[in-house]
């Protein structure tokens, strides 16, 4: 049996996970709110006191980077420590990776209904990359090489947001007013959806009804600027979405070429499944006009785009994803699976 987990702001899922062939299977699945406890050490001993099978392998998925086995978590004041947990659950190690590496981990284990094709593509193989925004964005990549497989650590949602247009300088001005350094996440993320938000509603000098203004106040901004375009009930939050899509396309793009991503790229987190999946807030030809635009940035590079072209662009729709990955990345460590 493998305990796997992934870690987020708002929620902590655990499971334990046991191979059927090719498959992992999950046996046993609980969810803690992250803020009513004090560390993931905590969680995972209340996990455990209800019940846990002799475990062969542990694998923790965590955001934030991970370094010499520990982690502090990135919206949590949380220390997580690899080896204090594979101590606590009786192995001998136990593996720590960044949240988005345990979906580059998950999707040779995933099945159709798990996926969203935007393009097909004519794969070939090799390199997987993975681009997720959620609450933050991340990248990871799934290198093969003689049979073994392994994933790539990145802060890549840090790095320098790159505008490609007038109008993306003006959003980096803008943002850098307000910021400082404007790095990917301060655009392609939940936040971010808000921030692209933020300065068309000033850039163009419109006014905010106030069913919108109430809404923003109360609830979600991006899932409320989401919904509002879907909606078609708000013209600044449609472009707003747009520009999101077109820049997320972009960045998927830039990410495949740096790691000449032949296998596909996958889309994780929570946004893309939302936007580019199977919403019931969404029409099938807004969901289309959704993929046409992300794929439009994707393969916008110049003499590059028919290399990206062939790259088959999925989106994950399991939420389960990251405990998946964790526990074949645990297995992979530890020689239960090779």
């Amino acid at each position: 049996m493998i305990l796997a987990c992934d870690v987020g702001g708002t929620k902590t899922n655990v499971a334990l996970l046991e191979p059927n062939g090719a498959a992992l299977d999950i046996v046993r699945l609980e969810t803690y709110r992250s803020g009513e406890h004090s560390s993931l050490d905590e969680i995972v001993a209340a996990f455990v006191a209800r019940g846990a099978l002799p475990l062969e392998a542990a694998g923790f998925g965590v955001a934030g980077p991970v370094i010499g086995g520990r982690a502090v978590t990135t919206n949590l004041p949380w220390q997580v420590d690899a080896q204090r947990l594979a101590d606590r659950l009786g192995l001998r190690s136990a593996v720590l990776l960044n949240d988005v590496e345990a979906h580059a981990w998950s999707v040779d284990l995933l099945a159709e209904t798990d996926l969203v094709t935007l393009q097909p593509g004519t794969p070939v193989g090799g390199t997987i990359g993975i681009v997720a925004a959620g609450t933050g964005f991340g990248v990871s990549a799934l290198v093969k090489s003689a049979g073994a497989a392994v994933s790539i650590a990145s802060e890549g949602g840090h790095a320098d947001f790159a505008a490609r247009t007038e109008l993306e300088a003006e959003l980096l001005a803008f943002l850098r007013a307000r910021f400082g350094h404007v790095s990917v996440e301060r655009v392609l993320s939940g936040p971010g959806l808000v921030n692209v938000y933020d300065f068309l509603l000033e850039s163009s000098g419109a006014n905010e009804a106030e069913w919108l203004r109430s809404a923003l106040r109360e609830g979600d901004p991006a899932a409320t600027i989401s919904r509002a375009a879907m909606e078609g009930r708000s013209e600044t939050c449609a472009r707003a979405v747009d520009l999101f899509l077109e820049l997320y396309g972009a960045e998927a793009g830039n990410w495949a070429l740096r790691t000449l991503a032949t296998g596909g790229v996958y889309l994780g987190g929570g946004i893309a499944a939302k936007l580019l999946g199977p919403s019931s807030q969404a029409s099938d030809s807004w969901r289309r006009r959704a993929g046409e635009l992300f794929l439009g940035g994707f393969v916008g590079k110049g003499r590059l785009e028919p290399l990206l072209l062939t790259m088959p662009v999925r989106v994950i729709v399991n939420e389960r994803a990251p405990l998946i990955g964790a526990a074949r990345c645990a297995m992979t460590a530890s020689g239960v699976l090779r």
